[in-house]
């Protein structure tokens, strides 16, 4: 099973999007189950959890894990592909965002176009990777910082960009023959607070 794993078809994003079967698919993603055993955790008769459970196994988002006698009938035990899934902007072709529209680096709707992109162009690039049975290569850094003022918020921007900058005019090398073009994305937005539960 994937850790995570990247939906491109608008069918199948449709498809997962639905309650019953995005439940269907967190009840897999913690192990095999029949539609039986299913039915009993989702409280639903097992012909309706067969018949979702055919709809996610169309998409690729369900697979048969192996099967199992229970006296007279074989009960078919399903598991999902994906620990978890993202929805890909390209499954909304018509009306995915497209950061090259506006170009505002201090625009909070860009960076979500950019955001967006990312998802679209990685996904893309994973699904690529895994059909030529290829490594992909990528990085990621993932960090909080907390500012004491707007202002050393607005230098520590300054300095990013210029060492970025610099990084990229060091290392671009537009006529290298075989080289390969990367995208470099560099994000800065307030931690998102959690949100209190019911209990609390």
């Amino acid at each position: 099973m994937l850790d995570v794993t990247v939906i491109e078809d608008p069918e199948a994003a449709a498809v997962s999007l639905d309650p019953i079967r995005a439940r269907l698919l967190a009840e897999l993603a913690a192990g095999p189950a029949s539609a039986a055993m299913l039915a009993g955790q989702v409280g639903l008769p097992r012909q309706k959890v067969n018949y979702h459970l055919k709809a996610l196994e169309r998409h690729g988002l369900v697979e048969l894990a192996g099967e199992r006698r229970k006296g007279n009938v074989t009960e078919r035990l399903m598991r999902a592909t994906a620990a978890s899934y993202v929805i890909s902007p390209a499954a909304l072709a018509a009306v995915q965002p497209d950061p090259d529209r506006f170009r505002d680096q201090l625009s909070a709707r860009w960076l979500l176009a950019l955001g967006a992109r990312l998802v679209r162009d990685v996904g893309a690039l994973i699904t690529g990777a895994a059909k030529a049975r290829r490594q992909l290569a990528t990085y990621a850094l993932d960090g909080e910082v907390r500012f004491a003022s707007a202002a050393d918020r607005a230098a520590f921007v300054q300095e990013l960009t210029a060492g970025v900058s610099a990084l990229i005019r060091k290392y671009e090398a537009p006529d290298a023959e075989g080289g390969r073009d990367h995208r470099i994305v560099v994000a800065l937005h307030p931690t998102v607070k959690d949100q209190p539960t019911l209990e609390s």
